[in-house]
This record gives C-alpha cells, sequence and structure tokens, in this order.
C-alpha cells in the first residue's frame, strides 16, 4: 500500500490513541487522605488512616482491578491546614478524589476550594451544611450528617426510654452544636424537655466546672463529644460520683470504638448511636473486624468504618464508569447514585443531596470476652439526614446550632 501523508497521519493518531489508552488502563488512582494524627482529635484520624488502609490491603491495594496511590495530608485538627494539605494534595500530588477530613470546622473550610477545583470528595467530617443548605455536587458522604443519629436517640429515648428530661453537654464547635440541635429537636417533638445545655471547649483541660452544674433531677445527660472527649468526660463523671446515678446518652462518636477500652468498666451500660458498630452482624464487618483486631489490635468505630463504607462506595462507582476515574464529574455522579447493597455499616443509598441513608443503631455498651463492645440493641432502617421531616421545611430553617432550635425548656 502507498503511505500518502493522510494515512501516515491517521496511522500515528492510531498509535497515539493506543498509546492514552493503554496508558489509562494502567494509570493508577490517586486517593488524597485527609486525616488528624495530632491533638483531641487524633485517636479518631489514626483510626481512619487504619481502616482505610486495611481495606485496601484486603483488596491487594486495588479497587476494581486498578492499584490504588494514598497521599496523606495531616491536618492537625486545624482549618486552616485543612485548606493548605487539601491544596498539597490536589494541586502537588494530582489526586483524583479526596477522603476526608474529619472534623465538621475543616470540611467547612475546604468547601468552597472544593468547588472552584470540581474536586471529588468522600466526606467523613459530619457538617451538616455540606449536604444541606449549600450542598456541593462534588461531596458524598456515606457516614451521617451530625444530627443524622441524634435525631434517633432522641427518639428513643423519648419513646421508649420515657426520658422526660434532659441535660445536654457538648463540644463548643460545629459538631458538638448540630449534634446535639439534632436531638434536641427531636426529643422535644415527641414531649420530652432540654433543661440544661453545657459547652465545654473542644480543648477543654478539666470537665469538672461543667460536672458541678449538672443538674441531679435530669432523667439522663446526653453527651456530644469528639476524638477522645468521650472518654475523658466519662471518667470525670465517675470521678465526680454521678456514674449510676444519672444515666448517660452517647452521640456519633462519645463512646467510639477508638476509646472505648480507655474508658474502663464505667463505659458498661452507656448508650450511644451510631451508623456502625463493630458488632454488626454481617460477613463484611465481621472481616473487617478481625482484620483490625489482627492488624491494630484495635476494634473499627466511626472513624475507621467511615473509610470502609466510602471506599465500597468509591468500587461500586469506579465499576459504573469503567475505571474513568479521571472524568471527575462522572465518578462524583456514580458515587451519589449508586446503591451499595452491602457494607461494613450494612446498605447504603444516598439522598439528592449527596448524604447516605442507611441504618442507624442503638448500641450498649457491655464486657464481652473480657473487653468493651457497643452491643446493637435497635436498630433503624434507611434514616435520612432529615428524619422524618419534609426536606424542604427542613432547609428553610437555620442549621443546627448553639442557639438553634431554641431551647424552650431552659431551667436557671
Amino acid at each position: 500500500m502507498k503511505l500518502t501523508r493522510r494515512t501516515a497521519l491517521g496511522a500515528g493518531a492510531a498509535m497515539a490513541l493506543a498509546s492514552r489508552t493503554a496508558h489509562a488502563a494502567d494509570e493508577k488512582l490517586r486517593l488524597g487522605l485527609l486525616t488528624v494524627k495530632t491533638g483531641p482529635l487524633a485517636a479518631g484520624g489514626i483510626q481512619m488512616e487504619q481502616g482505610l488502609t486495611l481495606f485496601l490491603k484486603e483488596k491487594g491495594g486495588k479497587l476494581n482491578g486498578r492499584e490504588v496511590e494514598v497521599f496523606v495530608g495531616d491536618t492537625a485538627g486545624n482549618p486552616a491546614t485543612a485548606r493548605t494539605r487539601t491544596q498539597e494534595l490536589v494541586e502537588r500530588n494530582k489526586v483524583h478524589l479526596l477522603l476526608g477530613p474529619v472534623a465538621a470546622f475543616e470540611a467547612l473550610a475546604i468547601a468552597d476550594y472544593v468547588q472552584q477545583q470540581q474536586m471529588p470528595v468522600m466526606a467523613v467530617a459530619a457538617a451538616e451544611d455540606i449536604t444541606q443548605r449549600s450542598p456541593s455536587k462534588w461531596f458524598a458522604r456515606a457516614t451521617a450528617s451530625a444530627g443524622q443519629c441524634s435525631h434517633v436517640m432522641a427518639h428513643y429515648a423519648a419513646t421508649e426510654l420515657k426520658y422526660k428530661r434532659i441535660c445536654m453537654i457538648g463540644d463548643d464547635f460545629a459538631y458538638g452544636h448540630e449534634q446535639n440541635g439534632g436531638f434536641l429537636r427531636v426529643f422535644e417533638d415527641n414531649g420530652g424537655k432540654v433543661v440544661q445545655k453545657l459547652w465545654p471547649p473542644l480543648n477543654a483541660p478539666d470537665y469538672g466546672t461543667y460536672i458541678s452544674q449538672i443538674k441531679s433531677d435530669v432523667d439522663a445527660v446526653w453527651m456530644s463529644f469528639a476524638g477522645s472527649n468521650g472518654f475523658r468526660f466519662t471518667k470525670a463523671f465517675y470521678e465526680y460520683g454521678l456514674g449510676g446515678k444519672i444515666p448517660l446518652l452517647g452521640g456519633m462518636t462519645a463512646m467510639d470504638e477508638a476509646i472505648l477500652q480507655q474508658t474502663g468498666d464505667d463505659a458498661i451500660g452507656i448508650l450511644s448511636v451510631n451508623f456502625y458498630s463493630a458488632e454488626i452482624d454481617n460477613p463484611l464487618n465481621k472481616a473487617f473486624v478481625a482484620g483490625m483486631r489482627r492488624d491494630y489490635k484495635v476494634d473499627p468505630g466511626y472513624y475507621a468504618s467511615g473509610p470502609a463504607v466510602s471506599m465500597a462506595v468509591l468500587e461500586a462507582a469506579m465499576k459504573s464508569i469503567d475505571n474513568r476515574f479521571d472524568d471527575r464529574a462522572a465518578l462524583i455522579q456514580a458515587m451519589r447514585t449508586n446503591v451499595v447493597p452491602e457494607s461494613v455499616r450494612g446498605p447504603v443509598k444516598f439522598d439528592a443531596y449527596g448524604n447516605a441513608i442507611g441504618n442507624v443503631y442503638v448500641r450498649r455498651v457491655e464486657k464481652k470476652g473480657g473487653k468493651l463492645v457497643n452491643t446493637v440493641i435497635k436498630t433503624y432502617e434507611n434514616i435520612s439526614q432529615f428524619w422524618t421531616y419534609d426536606p424542604a421545611k427542613f432547609l428553610a430553617q437555620p442549621v443546627y446550632s448553639r442557639d438553634f432550635p431554641l431551647a424552650k425548656n431552659l431551667e436557671t
């Protein structure tokens, strides 16, 4: 055949296309992990990295046949640092997507940058408005919003425990505010009264001042703490003689497995609520728990399970778009629209705002085999971030905060 300029160019183009296709087929998925390794949130941040590492290890370092390269950014639990680390992962490491960060205020700090960069994020932080009033199509959260699990515990406390009077105490930052807001709203909508709210700072050196203010005639204390603060508060609660006198109810991370063993037997009997428990009886979770115990000598909790669920969602998305993870819009759309029939937390699907709808578990701390565990005592299925409220009406109101919903029954 006579080789003309036209056919030569065509052959060259075909060879270039074949080269790009081969390269694309070998391209690693670059994943940026935003976590915390120092400060009060470090216990959770370390478990995040462990959960991700284990999940990928069990998959042979690959998702849907494609090798995964992980780049880690330590945010130190600081919003400004979280933003800097995000920029480094996106601009220097050229990651295809981000996992994290840990804290609500960190997620809020990076939201506008992520939007500008059109960077897919599998969120772990519970900041409400990233999937509510200021939603971004670039976020998908396979865990829960801050108030999502609080709604469940408030309903359980009011309708099954028949509690009428509650004291709330929580870390004085967005995550604590939003957890408490969700609890207050549903508890009072079901006939209860929140008669006291206490707000220790995130880095409170001691809880004695706050514990001494707790009213003696409340039915229970609802606590919404992050990282190691749940352990620290519970220890102090017993040291000040209130243990066994006033029941404790914990939010998503107050009795997290990352710190549960440190709490000691004082924790036995405490009820908490979460989208996850290491005691969930399904094959994927049993294998995950066994791996965490083998590799890290710990049980997985909120922070370790979040990456495991997120990676299950990511792998399902990669399958549905034939590993075109360099197409950011297609990737995040697939993550937000796929239904994952089973994960370590159970089935997961997403609402129109990119937040998970799934099981939420009421748990009781028990001692089994010489160790503390969060035994599931009730499962609430298909729980939305909007609880049973109409989403449009829910979103027309302010985000949960220190002062919203209005606490109508506070006593001096």
